[in-house]
C-alpha cells in the first residue's frame, strides 16, 4: 500500500505530453511546435550533417530490414540508423526527450512500448516518399510514428517537402519547420512526403514499437 502511494506521489502531470495524448485520442495524430528548441535543433542538425558529409548515409529502401528493396519511384531519401547505445552527445539529447515521452505514454496510456527505432533522413531536391502506411505485412509492431524536423529557421513553404497525412476527413499538409514534432498512429494513417523543390529536407524519423 505504501509503495503504491509513493508511485502515485512521484507522478507529475506533463501538460505537453497530455496534449499529445488528447490529440492522438481525438484525431490519431499530434503536431507539436518547438518540441526541440532552436538551440537543440542546431545541435541535432550539426550531428546529422557531419555524418551525412562523412558519407555514412545510405539510399533508403522500402519494406522492413528483413525484406528491403530500393525503389526510387516510391521514395528518394537517404538515411542513417541511430544507435542509442553508441549515441553522441546530440543524439543523447534527442533520446532523453523521446524516452521521457515513451515513459509517460506507457505510464498513463499503458501502450506497452518496449522498443523504438530512429534514423536521420535527408531528402535532396527532387526527392519524395509516396503515400504509404508505416506497417508491414510480416511485422505490425510499429504503433506510433514520429518525425522531428531539423531544417534551417528560414525554411520556406515553396521549398516543398511537406508531410501530408490522410485522415478520414482531409489531406493535412504539414510544413517541415525546425523543432516541430509530428506523431501519429502507424497502423491507421497513410501519409507521404511531397517533392522537395529547393534545399535539403532534414529530419529524424522513427517508430515506437510493442513486443
Amino acid at each position: 500500500m505504501t509503495e503504491e502511494l509513493f508511485e502515485q506521489l512521484e507522478f507529475i502531470e506533463n501538460p505537453l505530453f497530455e496534449n499529445i495524448i488528447a490529440n492522438l485520442l481525438k484525431q490519431q495524430y499530434s503536431i507539436v511546435n518547438n518540441f526541440f528548441s532552436s538551440e537543440e535543433v542546431a545541435i541535432l542538425r550539426n550531428s546529422l550533417l557531419a555524418k551525412y558529409e562523412a558519407d555514412r548515409f545510405k539510399k533508403s529502401a522500402i519494406g522492413n530490414r528483413t525484406n528491403e528493396e530500393i525503389d526510387k519511384t516510391i521514395r528518394g531519401d537517404f538515411i542513417l540508423w541511430m544507435d542509442e547505445k553508441n549515441a553522441n552527445d546530440a543524439e543523447l539529447l534527442f533520446f532523453k526527450k523521446i524516452n521521457e515521452l515513451v515513459n509517460y505514454l506507457n505510464k498513463t496510456c499503458f501502450l506497452g512500448i518496449l522498443h523504438k527505432e530512429f534514423h536521420y533522413a535527408v531528402y535532396p531536391k527532387g526527392t519524395f516518399y509516396k503515400r504509404h502506411l508505416d506497417t508491414f505485412q510480416n511485422d505490425d509492431r510499429r504503433k506510433l510514428s514520429i518525425v522531428c524536423y531539423l531544417n534551417e529557421d528560414n525554411w520556406l513553404p515553396e521549398n516543398g517537402g511537406e508531410l501530408t497525412i490522410y485522415t478520414e476527413k482531409e489531406a493535412l499538409g504539414i510544413l517541415p519547420l525546425p523543432g516541430r514534432l509530428v506523431i501519429f498512429e502507424s497502423q491507421l494513417l497513410e501519409h507521404e512526403v511531397k517533392v522537395v523543390k529547393a534545399s535539403e529536407r532534414l529530419s529524424i524519423t522513427g517508430w515506437l514499437k510493442t513486443r
